[in-house]
């Protein structure tokens, strides 16, 4: 086979430029960069509302614990809502308040039972969304009774 003969049949083999996967391959320059316009901002939301949830329930057993220790010295026989309030800011500083912003406390003391009330807001990762937290516990009021009472 000569080197001419070799020629003629390079020619008559259908050009790169012509062939149907060529074109196709060339139209679909770019695409890689389109779908990740697309997916990387849905993944990055995606990764933050997980962080969010993240700290919104840090947040909400930070108020739970809280909530637990100020009842713990609220019921005692001799506790007061004072007390209360005291070992809740101790708590709530003890812990941090990175997670759980703007807390409120509320204490309530009858004769028979004690709550406690923990409300604040979530430390935001996603602009403008501030998820509430609050933690609710309650329990009865220790009562010394001499030998030989029941309680009623």
């Amino acid at each position: 086979m000569t080197l001419t003969e070799t020629r003629r049949r390079q020619d008559a083999l259908p050009r790169p430029e012509s062939r149907p996967d060529a074109s196709r391959l060339r139209d679909e320059s770019g695409a890689v960069t389109t779908e990740m316009v697309i997916i990387m901002p849905v993944l990055l939301t995606m990764v933050l509302l997980l962080a969010q949830a993240t700290i919104w329930w840090h947040a909400l057993h930070i108020a739970q614990a809280t909530a637990s220790d100020a009842l713990a010295v609220v019921r005692v026989e001799d506790g007061t809502t004072a007390v209360g309030q005291d070992e809740a800011q101790r708590v709530l500083d003890q812990l941090g308040r990175g997670p759980l912003r703007g807390t409120h406390v509320t204490i309530t003391r009858t004769a028979d039972r004690a709550d406690v009330r923990i409300t604040g807001t979530a430390t935001s990762v996603v602009p403008f969304l501030h998820l509430p937290v609050r933690a609710h516990v309650s329990g009865p009021v220790e009562q010394f009774r001499p030998g030989g009472q029941a309680a009623p």
